[in-house]
């Protein structure tokens, strides 16, 4: 039996689920919309040509591609400047230089949505002990925890009076935590306590999975940079791999300082024939994160229509492409990872099993079907095995192909269930 074969009630209930979130999708697409405007103008104002799209070799010199590319991003994010670099080994690898741009020996880093992403940890020297963390450096490290998995206002202007703090962090997106996301305009209410407090402190912004949800971004909110991986949101599922961060101009040169060489920055840095790829990754993002989006408020609507607790509703507004399920217990979960991979147009015959990831304090499930490895703008679904067994989904390049690939995820379940 193909895995799309699919029983009269579940496709009832996906009928239920589309009526439920037929005025969402229709809020996405005008959104949508109007990022692709502020990207085809971007794109205009810089006179994109093909000229652009060539690559270069050996030093990367006066790539005119590259260099025209970080200022149409730098434009798009509002900010003073941007650096998009497949150097960039990945969003971790993007933010750490980001954060690192921020402080020198004996001053503080303060993150204030508690502690950071599991895969940053080791940066900040949390876990692990390896060489070049913050420690290794002479800088310190602190967090303010959320308050009922909201930031906790009162205490970050406490924390970030300190004068020793010189960098502020801010997770947008929930991680493998039990929070909600950040608004673009909850980060500017972060960044005002910040700056009453502490002018001088530089905010940095981890984007990941949050841009083009809505239309504007951090830096446009009061954030001095924000980061994230050109093989989430901004690549548009073309980009095959990098980076970006786009902010105050002498942070994003510290930044390029850190992932090259001081003195050198983003001067070098050969594009070998990927411009193309970024340029029409970016062009592509808006429509492909509202793909994305349609596809989460989907799976909302059917998995609420079966009973689980979903983060966010249906019906809430968003601001990344993460969904949440709580499964209660490993096997519904399983489940409905092993159903994403099988809807996969990529290694759909795989199963995902729970293994110890670098990074993770626990084995993490990922059903992952992508064109782009690791890729978390295309459908993919990951839990780490704990209570209350939580299934991230993010991701679909068409909304076509994700509401099947939920849909095996929820037959896959209703199986297991008989």
């Amino acid at each position: 039996m193909s895995t799309f074969d699919f029983s009269p009630a579940l496709w009832d209930l996906c009928h239920r689920a589309e009526a439920k979130a037929r005025g969402q999708f229709a809020l996405l697409e005008e959104r949508a919309s109007r990022n692709t405007a502020k990207i085809l103008s971007a794109f205009s104002e810089h006179r994109v040509s093909d000229a652009c799209f060539g690559g270069t070799t050996g030093y990367g010199y006066d790539d005119l591609g590259r260099d025209k590319l970080d200022e149409i991003y730098a434009q798009v994010f509002g900010a003073e400047k941007a650096l998009v670099r497949t150097g960039f080994v990945n969003g971790t690898h993007t933010i750490a230089a980001a954060m690192f741009s921020c402080v020198s020996a004996g001053d503080v880093f303060l993150s204030v949505t508690g502690s950071v992403y599991d895969t940053l940890q080791t940066v900040v020297g949390l876990r692990g002990k390896v060489g070049g963390t913050f420690a290794d450096y002479g800088i310190g490290y602190r967090e303010v925890p959320l308050k009922e998995g909201k930031p906790d206002l009162p205490a970050i202007e406490r924390a970030a009076a300190d004068p020793q703090v010189k960098g502020v962090f801010i997770q947008r997106s929930r991680g493998y935590a039990q929070r909600q996301t950040l608004s673009c305009e909850e980060i500017g209410e972060i960044c005002k306590v910040v700056r009453k407090v502490n002018p001088d402190a530089a905010i940095v912004v981890d984007n990941c999975y949050g841009e083009f949800v809505e239309e504007t971004e951090p830096t446009q909110h009061g954030a001095d940079l924000t980061a994230g991986s050109l093989i989430k949101n901004p690549g548009g599922g073309l980009a095959p791999t990098g980076g970006y961060i786009a902010g105050r101009a002498d942070l994003v040169e510290r930044a390029a300082f850190r992932l090259t060489v001081p003195g050198i920055g983003g001067e070098c840095g050969a594009t070998l024939g990927v411009n193309r790829s970024l340029y029409q990754g970016l062009f592509m993002a808006p429509h492909t994160v509202c793909q994305a989006v349609k596809t989460a408020v989907f799976a909302a609507a059917l998995l609420e229509e079966m009973g689980f607790s979903v983060s966010p509703g249906s019906g809430e507004e968003r601001h990344d492409i993460i969904q949440t399920v709580d499964f209660g217990k490993p096997e519904p979960l399983l489940a409905f990872c092993r159903g994403i991979q099988a809807g996969a147009p990529v290694d759909s015959f795989a199963t995902p099993e729970p293994w110890d990831m670098p990074g993770y304090d626990c084995p993490v499930v990922m059903a992952a079907g992508a064109f782009i490895q690791g890729s978390s703008i295309e459908l993919s679904c990951d839990a780490p095995m704990r209570e209350p067994y939580t299934a991230f989904m993010q991701g679909g390049l068409t909304y076509e192909a994700g509401r099947l690939g939920v849909m095996a995820g929820a037959k896959c379940i209703l199986e297991m269930e008989k």
